[in-house]
């Protein structure tokens, strides 16, 4: 009986510590997905066959914010019927209106609030619908103001999508996204980047963020070195990140190569997750 009774009170008195530990920890929870656009035409990994697993992988991470590279507005309007917490902005980069993949920007309406947004081009004319330098495609930033509901810390969001061939619009619209935030955050708020930036850790590109950001993946603790490109099982590179500024810590960063409600593929890149500390 006294071992029982000392048993219990050790779980008492544990309670209000682990409780305690809990709440003084701020942290974020960031996941970067390309999520692979749904009028690509391939077969067996068709957006229709493989929906599910979407709203299967948030609901299992419940992220506070993620950032969606490559959506359509039917793969955003899916995500917000699936995932009634979440809500969303970001415009189509071809017209700013209904044309073109969209650059979506999701939060958890519990624990994160939306204070302002906005978008741009990357490009040479940022205000408007535009190819920037040698690039492909139209490309454009999302950005915005939240602030964490739990901590009453601001920060900004920016998430983005590199062109895939143009060298010069990768390098040029990277450094035009910190300088940008820069100039729109005269207080100095932490700053988290996500996106597709189509070119692997050793790539010049990069360089424009040395001094400025972190790659989570570079800094956290516990890590991976998981490729994050699958090519639907046919090729293995690291080409989309999590960036941070301003922040305290990095706690973690994960590859998501996993199925998902038995989908082979969730996507032709698999989701990025990571824990960072205000």
């Amino acid at each position: 009986m006294k071992r029982i009774f000392f048993f219990i009170l050790c779980i008492v008195l544990a309670v209000p510590a682990v409780q305690g530990c809990c709440k003084s920890d701020k942290t974020l929870k960031v996941i970067s997905y390309n999520i692979r656009n749904s009028r690509a035409h391939d077969g067996d990994n068709d957006w229709d066959k493989r929906k599910p697993a979407t709203d299967a992988m948030i609901a299992e991470q419940q992220p506070d914010i993620f950032g969606l590279q490559e959506a359509y507005q039917n793969q955003v309007e899916y995500i917000k019927e699936t995932c009634p917490d979440y809500d969303c902005v970001g415009v189509p980069r071809d017209d700013g209106k209904e044309k073109g993949e969209i650059m979506s920007i999701f939060w958890n309406t519990k624990t994160q609030k939306m204070i302002k947004w906005g978008n741009f081009w990357l490009s040479e004319t940022p205000e408007e619908p535009s190819y920037g330098w040698d690039a492909a495609c139209r490309r454009t930033a999302t950005w915005a103001l939240l602030k964490d509901k739990r901590s009453n810390k601001k920060y900004y969001y920016v998430n983005t999508h590199l062109d895939h061939r143009g060298a010069v619009a990768q390098a040029n619209g990277l450094k035009l996204i910190v300088d940008r935030i820069q100039d729109i955050n005269p207080e100095g708020y932490p700053m988290v980047l996500t996106g597709d930036f189509n070119v692997t850790p050793d790539n010049p590109c990069l360089n424009s963020l040395v001094g400025r950001m972190e790659s989570v993946r570079a800094i956290a603790p516990k890590t991976d070195t998981l490729a994050t490109f699958n090519g639907w099982g046919k090729a293995a590179e690291v080409i989309d990140y999590v960036y941070i500024s301003g922040f305290s810590k990095a706690l973690s960063y994960e590859t998501l190569n996993k199925t998902y409600l038995d989908i082979p593929y969730i996507s032709d890149h698999y989701p990025i997750v990571a824990i960072i500390g205000f």
